[in-house]
């Protein structure tokens, strides 16, 4: 019984991707022009072709290196600065120029001037850096704002260490937000990472092949080569949310989370 709503999710899902593809098909047969709109069985078996190069690989890899690499470092720094941001109000104050005028200005600006700054094969990592890194800092430090404050009150009654107050209070309180950022911050990284690699034109990178599929007018090949895209996006996606849950879990935050069972047991 309760895998019926699972189930019946899974194939509303499926009839929805199959109905798009329909479309997809009917468009490409009334405009009849490959190079504008190929169809979706020359799409897949264009993609198949290139899964068996060595390059699909190496670019597939090389694309997720960066983008991760990226992404962790804005998790890193996202979270200490959120951190620090909580415990000196200054810090907030510090950054949230900064922050305005990440999320203000175009994505293509930053790729633009990181080009100037820094060689090729790093653009993606600062620009998915850059993009990801608000996202982490803002969620995180709304979380730790929103801890129960009775629970904070109690903690320092008790005399609970700071790093106590941090495992048993702030960061159950943060993990909801945390894992929203992640979810977010994740499939934004992906955008700006493939963004810039186009725009750098990065060597063994999905970004680099979608431009040469342009320059070349293999409209095919840049379907293919998006739909990797997203296929890795959304597969990353679910492998970051699932390393959460387990974690939360081993670490007993969800427990903690609900009924506070833990800082009780510990108090």
């Amino acid at each position: 019984m309760k895998n019926k709503p699972k189930l019946r999710r899974f194939l509303f899902s499926a009839l929805a991707v199959l109905f798009w593809l329909m479309v997809w098909e009917i468009a490409s047969l009334l405009v009849h022009l490959e190079l504008l709109l190929p169809s979706p069985v020359r799409v897949a078996e264009r993609l198949l072709t290139l899964a068996g190069e060595t390059d699909f690989w190496a670019a597939a890899g090389g694309s997720m290196l960066r983008v991760l690499c990226g992404f962790f470092l804005a998790l890193l720094t996202g979270l200490c600065g959120a951190g620090l941001a909580f415990r000196f109000p200054a810090v907030a104050a510090l950054l949230r120029p900064l922050l305005s005028i990440i999320k203000a200005a175009p994505v293509a600006s930053f790729i633009l001037l990181a080009l100037v700054w820094i060689a090729s094969p790093g653009v993606p990592v600062f620009t998915s850096f850059l993009m990801v890194f608000p996202i982490v800092f803002e969620n995180v430090l709304g979380g730790i704002r929103s801890a129960d404050r009775n629970l904070v009150e109690m903690g320092r009654m008790f005399h609970l260490s700071p790093v106590s107050m941090f495992r048993y209070i702030y960061l159950p309180s943060a993990a909801p937000y945390l894992s929203t950022a992640c979810t977010s911050g994740l499939g934004l990284a992906w955008k700006a990472g493939v963004a810039a690699e186009v725009l750098a034109n990065t060597r063994l990178s999905l970004g680099g092949q979608i431009y040469a599929s342009k320059i070349y007018l293999e409209t095919p090949d840049l379907f293919a080569w998006t739909a990797v895209v997203i296929a890795m996006s959304v597969a990353l996606e679910k492998l970051v949310l699932l390393l959460m849950r387990r974690l939360l879990t081993l670490l007993h935050l969800e427990a903690a989370h609900a009924d506070h069972s833990t800082l009780d047991k510990k108090l």
